[in-house]
């Protein structure tokens, strides 16, 4: 269940380091990162098998394994809920005790967030291309109920007929989004920050042995020498998670369609769909690099010379991540590889926006992945 991935996660433990002896870390962010790697090669596999027949099998085989994944992320142990925890709706890692009991490690970081991020949903015209997989899907659904059970709406269709595969169900999904649309906890004006600010006043402590290990909220650099003194998943904003966030509420909206809302932000009583609030989040985002009312741009950071200076104010930076709450440009300078999705944003939402349509007014006949925002 899991393991080190070399992702930029820094929990309570430093995972470079030994954990308590016989103890056992269970990973919602390790876990949910392969439940998104099987439905990508389900993806790959399915746009090859319209030209080659043999990549169904392959696609069946990355089928079967996100099932499997979905499973043991929400039924670990046997338990009703595995990794999900029914009273904070949130996804915690666990960790578990040589004598098999176990505790949740109640840090509200990107760690509960990542299974949002397993989504797919596949359109009929690609199952009737495909009778192999569609057999395989079809056989699972009816004799393979305790897996079925754990991937949201295999037998219920969606807009257009879609079906979905996600990790989550609509009622987790719900309680999920409340607490990352929340201002007082992931959404800040720059997108979703990689630890909930309610973490600032109330720090996670965790004292195994009688030595405390602590989390706190930190939208900057980090106030500790761990990890080269980057707070990588203590508050700042990271650009290629929220990416892949928008990408993921994009697809939900494929399959559950304008009838589906969720309220944004959190406690403003106003409903959105998840196409709407991925436009929003997208806008948080771009709003990094815009001058706001004082002409200032916010990765700048509020230094006159670069904000100011007709020399500098207009020369735009990819900064590795950014401040939590204010915006400004953090770590390397130059991070293309990733924070220049931005350029990406901004074409979808002068596509969309700028023409006053919805993307359900599209007819779409594609691989599933490729749905969400690449559609012409």
């Amino acid at each position: 269940m899991g393991g080190f991935l070399g992702l930029d996660n820094i929990g309570v433990f430093d995972r470079s380091a030994t954990l308590p002896p016989g103890a056992h870390l269970n990973q919602s962010d390790a876990t949910s990162w392969m439940a998104v790697y099987s439905l990508d090669m389900m993806a790959i596999a399915l746009e090859l098998a319209q030209h080659n027949p043999s990549y169904e099998d392959i696609a069946s085989k990355f089928f079967e394994h996100f099932l499997y994944i979905a499973h043991a992320i929400n039924n670990i142990q046997g338990t009703e809920n595995g990794l999900w925890d029914e009273d904070d709706g949130f996804y915690y890692d666990q960790l578990e005790l040589p004598d098999g009991t176990s505790y949740p490690l109640r840090v509200r970081s990107l760690v509960g967030l990542l299974p949002l991020l397993a989504v797919e949903a596949i359109s009929p015209q690609l199952l009737a291309r495909l009778p192999n997989f569609t057999r395989r899907v079809e056989w699972f659904i009816a004799n393979r109920p305790e897996l079925i059970r754990n991937v949201a709406c295999m037998r219920t269709l969606g807009v257009e007929s879609r079906r979905l595969l996600a990790v989550l169900d609509p009622e987790r999904m719900r309680r999920l989004l409340r607490v990352m649309l929340d201002e007082n906890e992931f959404l800040s004006p720059y997108g979703i920050r990689s630890l909930s600010k309610y973490h600032q006043a109330h720090p996670y402590v965790f004292a195994p042995r009688g030595k405390e290990l602590r989390v706190d909220y930190d939208p900057a650099e980090s106030r500790s020498s761990l990890f080269g003194g980057n707070s990588n998943w203590r508050g700042p904003v990271w650009f290629p998670i929220n990416f892949i966030l928008i990408e993921a509420l994009q697809n939900f909206h494929f399959y559950y369609g304008d009838d589906f809302k969720v309220e944004f932000p959190t406690g403003s009583g106003k409903a959105m769909t998840l196409w709407e609030i991925a436009s929003e989040l997208s806008r948080r985002l771009v709003a990094i690099f815009l001058p706001n009312g004082e002409g200032r741009r916010p990765f700048n950071g509020g230094v006159d010379v670069f904000s100011l200076d007709p020399h500098f104010r207009d020369l735009v930076l990819f900064n590795e991540y950014f401040h939590g709450d204010n915006g400004a440009g953090i770590g390397a300078s130059h991070q293309t590889g990733w924070t220049g999705l931005v350029a990406k944003l901004i074409q979808q939402l002068g596509e969309y926006e700028g023409a006053g349509r919805s993307p359900l007014d599209w007819t779409y006949d594609a691989a599933p992945s490729s749905e969400a925002y690449d559609r012409q």
